[in-house]
């Protein structure tokens, strides 16, 4: 690509990001260290061959790779992006439905072989390590036998639900605080979907 093309790609896309990010010509120079000038002169297109390490100085600020800043269209690459559906053109996530009473003793079971084991359920967002826990009883002022609890093993987010058992009652139970008693509890994982009987 030609000197003259790849500023004029970068000055289109700094103006782009500037604009689409709402920044200032000086937030950015204070930001990334750059002066007020260097910028002034990118942008009026009075450089032809800016230097690699002002480029990137750019990019890091921007959160971009500084061979698309010099190189592709930023404008046009969001505007055809925001006009895909990422939900509608996404595979689903194969999920296996374990039935509470079959939970403890398969939770060690990587998701592939639970997958050929149990019958599947589709889960439809961005999601890995998951598993459909059946309940059989009902776990009280949340959920009732039937209900289908779409969960993420492992530990997860603090404040966020998670499905946790209790081996003394050996029953299931949620909570959104943290428990840090191994002889007593097991995380089964965070709760990210519910899906309730009838």
């Amino acid at each position: 690509m030609y000197k003259k093309e790849k500023a004029e790609i970068l000055k289109g896309n700094i103006k782009y990001l500037i604009k689409s990010r709402g920044e200032t010509q000086l937030s950015v120079c204070n930001a990334s260290g750059l002066t007020r000038t260097t910028i002034y002169n990118i942008l009026e297109g009075r450089v032809v061959n800016v230097q690699q390490s002002t480029v990137r100085k750019i990019s890091d600020f921007f959160g971009v790779s500084y061979k698309e800043l010099e190189s592709v269209d930023f404008e046009e690459k969001e505007l055809i992006e925001s006009s895909i559906s990422l939900l509608g053109n996404m595979n689903p996530a194969a999920v296996p439905i374990i039935k509470e009473s079959l939970l403890v003793q398969n939770l060690e079971k990587r998701i592939g072989e639970l997958s050929t084991i149990f019958p599947l359920t589709y889960y439809f967002g961005t999601a890995c390590n998951l598993v459909g826990v059946l309940l059989e009883n009902e776990i009280a002022g949340a959920y009732e036998s039937g209900d289908l609890l779409i969960v993420r093993k492992g530990l997860s987010n603090i404040g966020r639900e998670k499905l946790i058992y209790d081996k003394k009652t050996k029953r299931l139970f949620v909570a959104d605080e943290e428990y840090s008693h191994p002889d007593l509890i097991f995380v089964v994982g965070e709760v990210i979907e519910e899906r309730f009987n009838g």
